[in-house]
């Protein structure tokens, strides 16, 4: 049985503590790795420690990000502060394409004969520790900021997720590469492992790019969710004459939809807004986030625009000539 949806204050608490949970796994993590980078003298231990920095940097701003979108309106930002999340998730991809244009400079430079260091078997496994602890805790807690990510549809999270994995892939490659070192003594690994970890970094980077840009330029919602906000109006097409100009867009983890419906026009104004508020409701049913806008429209008899039915009906259905108004 699915757990009971949580309400926008609990998702914004759960986004808050989720971030949280990041920016203090990655102090750690980065403390961790300066410690025993400087103490074995490796420099791509240190190399790794500052790539984990730029992690702690978009954690930081996650965080910020994620506790200022959960702010109500105000008389400055009547609409709310959702796209302060969608510059974070902007931001921090930007932050990712950096990370894999570093790590691609560094297999580089070692791929063109930059002299590799060469660690002794006992440092080699301390090497090989601190990357493992750096995977596996990364790992976890990117699941859980991508889990929330999902239930709250936070940009900002999912964002800072993909760094945590970004990091479990380098770090594990890193791991790998030492692994390899220590078995064959050859040194090329550690690069082509790297060149291949950039890759994957650099199409995850892309991706959240393009959706940060679409919501903050008012993206219209994917096509799927549109067609279902249709189909929920349509619900209760037996009562209006028709609707048109729906508009939908993203800011952050909130949605906004708004669209004319037509009424016939003997209708009182108090049977038309009790319909607007039945629509309202049930929309927010499947889109609890959703800021909703519904313009009553009156019908004139012999209008051609809409008939008795549903527009999205008859256009699903091949009815093209519209009906007898109510």
């Amino acid at each position: 049985m699915d757990a009971t949806p949580l309400d926008k204050q609990s998702l914004d608490r759960l986004k808050e503590k989720t971030a949280r949970l990041s920016v203090l796994s990655n102090t750690c993590l980065v403390i961790m790795k300066f410690v025993v980078g400087f103490a074995i003298g490796s420099v791509s231990i240190i190399s790794e420690a500052i790539h984990s920095s730029m992690d702690l940097i978009a954690a930081v701003i996650a965080f910020f990000s994620v506790r200022k979108s959960a702010e109500p309106p105000d008389a400055a930002h009547l609409f709310g502060h959702g796209k302060f999340e969608d510059i974070s998730g902007l931001i921090e991809a930007l932050l990712i394409f950096v990370a894999a244009i570093l790590i691609i400079r560094e297999a580089l430079s070692k791929l063109l004969g930059e002299p590799v260091d060469h660690f002794t078997p006992e440092l080699l496994i301390y090497g090989i520790a601190v990357m493992g602890i750096s995977a596996l805790v990364n790992w976890y807690v990117s699941q859980r900021l991508m889990k929330v990510a999902k239930q709250s549809e936070s940009i900002a999270l999912e964002s800072d997720a993909w760094h945590l994995r970004t990091d479990v892939y380098t770090s594990v490659g890193v791991m790998v590469g030492l692994v390899l070192i220590k078995l064959t003594g050859i040194a090329i690994f550690d690069s082509l492992f790297a060149l291949g970890v950039a890759v994957v970094i650099m199409k995850a980077a892309y991706d959240l790019t393009v959706r940060s840009f679409a919501d903050l330029i008012d993206h219209s919602l994917p096509k799927e969710d549109n067609k279902r906000i249709e189909e929920i109006i349509c619900e209760h097409a037996s009562i209006y004459a028709g609707f048109h100009d729906l508009k939908t867009r993203r800011s952050g983890p909130e949605i906004f939809i708004e669209f004319h419906l037509v009424m016939p026009g003997a209708l009182t104004v108090l049977v038309s807004h009790d319909l607007a508020d039945h629509l309202e409701s049930d929309l927010k049913t499947e889109y609890s986030r959703a800021n909703i806008t519904i313009h009553i429209e009156p019908c004139n008899e012999g209008c051609t625009r809409c008939g008795s039915f549903c527009t999205f009906y008859k256009k699903t259905n091949g009815i093209n000539q519209p009906t007898k108004n109510i």
